[in-house]
């Protein structure tokens, strides 16, 4: 099973890289709402995302969520990765948003695997810098966005990342991804749904509207 995974997701990686993913690495289903890895441990395997969608998150000291970024198939997640490399804890919260499939690696690979490996290198270093570009926008957002555009830009992140038209989950959970309170985004949402922009059921948005 792990081998036609990783031959089907992976065709560009030699196949010595397939090999001793095959070898060392380890299929694992995940529920929507678990968590990964959590802030502050020390992260002993690092994820690849076969299926699924992953958010990755900052909380503050008073429980607020900052959404970071979102990690999409064939993606993996370079700030854990740095704190891997540098045998640091880890500084962000990896959480399943839907049902997921990953391959967890063992963390003593990766220094390997970067000298062994050209196209394990050219994947890291492109992630890294598609990861880098993901945080900017994140910080335009926050710095110059209005929390209604930002609410709307949360919506289109989701439909470019795996091509979702609906959020299943509360306005609380909005809330903490955008580090603001429930009444603002049920607010904004109410105001959402009267320009016909989104339809509300409960605990489901469908924002297909604005992704016509």
């Amino acid at each position: 099973m792990l081998e036609e995974v990783i031959k089907k997701n992976f065709p560009f990686f030699e196949t010595e890289l397939r090999d001793a993913i095959i070898e060392e690495g380890l299929l694992k289903y995940v529920e929507a709402g678990d968590t990964l890895i959590e802030e502050a441990q020390y992260i002993r395997s690092f994820p690849i995302l076969i299926s699924g969608l992953i958010r990755v998150t900052r909380m503050e000291e008073n429980g607020n969520e900052l959404l970071l970024y979102y990690l999409k198939p064939g993606e993996v997640c370079t700030v854990s990765l740095s704190c891997c490399m540098e045998r640091t804890t880890s500084r962000v919260r990896v959480i399943a948003e839907e049902k997921t499939t990953v391959v967890v690696l063992p963390v003593e690979l990766l220094d390997k695997w970067m000298s062994n490996f050209q196209t394990w290198k050219e994947f890291v270093m492109i992630s890294m810098r598609k990861r880098f570009d993901d945080l900017l926008n994140t910080l335009d957002n926050v710095a110059f966005l209005k929390m209604d555009e930002r609410l709307e830009r949360f919506f289109l992140d989701r439909y470019k990342t795996n091509g979702s038209t609906t959020f299943s989950g509360s306005h609380q959970e909005i809330a903490l991804s955008l580090n603001t309170s429930r009444e603002v985004i049920s607010r904004l949402l109410k105001q959402m749904e009267r320009k016909k922009m989104i339809h509300i059921s409960r605990n489901m948005v469908d924002y297909s509207p604005i992704c016509d």
